[in-house]
Formats: C-alpha cells, sequence, structure tokens
C-alpha cells in the first residue's frame, strides 16, 4: 500500500503544472481550478484503489480534466449582466443611463459622464463583433436569446456564450474606472 501511495504522489507531483494550466486557460474562476484539479486527483487515486488499469495517466487525467470541465460549465447558471444591475427603492431595474451622473448636475458631473460613456463605448468596441451584437441586443434593446436565435440561425447557447464572454471582458474593463469613480 505504501508503494502505490508513492507511486500516486509521484504522478500528482509530476502532472499537477501542466494539468493545472490546462484547466487555468479553460476555467475563469481560480478557486474552480484548484476544484477541478483536486477532483480530477481524487479521481485518479480511486481508480487507482479499485485497480482500474490506465495504460497512459497523463492522457488519462486530461481526459478526466476536460469531463470536469464541460460538468462544471453545465451545471453553472450563465452569468447574465442584468443579474449584476443596481434597482431603485421602487425596485425597478437602473438603465445605464440612471447609472450616469446627471448632466445637469454641473461641469464635473457633465465630464465624468461623458468619461464613463467613451469608457463604455471603447470596451464595447474591445469585443469581437458577434459578442457585442449579442450584448447589445439583449441588455441595450432587451431582445430574448429565442428571438436573437430565431433571427440569426444561431444556437442559443452559442448565443449565451457570446454574451457571457462579453460580460466578463466588459467587467474586467470597466473595473478600474468603477474603482476610481468609488474614491470620488
Amino acid at each position: 500500500m505504501a508503494e502505490q501511495d508513492r507511486q500516486i504522489a509521484d504522478v500528482i507531483a509530476e502532472e499537477r503544472p501542466q494539468l493545472r494550466n490546462f484547466i487555468r486557460r479553460r476555467v475563469p474562476n481560480e478557486s474552480d481550478v484548484e476544484d477541478l484539479l483536486q477532483e480530477v486527483f481524487c479521481e485518479l487515486v480511486e481508480a487507482h484503489r479499485l485497480l482500474q488499469p490506465i495504460d497512459y495517466v497523463t492522457g488519462w487525467l486530461f481526459r478526466v480534466a476536460r469531463n470536469r470541465i464541460t460538468d462544471l460549465f453545465r451545471k453553472k447558471k450563465p452569468e447574465l449582466f442584468s443579474d449584476q444591475a443596481l434597482k431603485n427603492e421602487e425596485g425597478e431595474l437602473l438603465q445605464v443611463e440612471d447609472l450616469l451622473p446627471s448632466p445637469d448636475a454641473g461641469p464635473e458631473a457633465l465630464y465624468l459622464r461623458g468619461v464613463l460613456l467613451d469608457e463604455l463605448e471603447l470596451a464595447l468596441d474591445e469585443l469581437p463583433a458577434e459578442q457585442r451584437q449579442v450584448f447589445v441586443a439583449h441588455e441595450l434593446e432587451g431582445r430574448s436569446f429565442k428571438e436573437l436565435a430565431a433571427e440569426t440561425g444561431v444556437n442559443v447557447n452559442t448565443l449565451l456564450s457570446r454574451k457571457r464572454y462579453a460580460v466578463l471582458h466588459l467587467r474586467e474593463r470597466l473595473e478600474s474606472i468603477h474603482e476610481e469613480f468609488l474614491r470620488k
């Protein structure tokens, strides 16, 4: 048993860096990366304990990792930009216009408004066309994914994926400007 444990420990030590990088390139959340890595190695230990033959350990580990990544994305609910939306006192969703400083609030507010709109426009322009189109259609025009799928012939899951990537980019891109305005 001690020899088996040593063999497993050697495999884990040898394969961990490459496997972590493989998962990290596909999964944005670092805690999910670590969880998946642990799951893969737990499966290795379980297979070894049950004496399941594994001819090519590295290939087996990457196949299990790929399957766990797929499972993770199937379980996760798509991250909607509107889930992060702010609501006013009456519980109504605030529009982009509501989040910007009023143009009537003086020169500083007008300047900040311009900066925010410029940054948002630049961030949207950085997106690939397909992501930008889905994001604008769903979030700004209020169109449904079902409607967009019927119109474009693109699968709803593909549209959801494109929007998810757009949201992740916009959050990352606009986070610094958001932090700057919080300090003011």
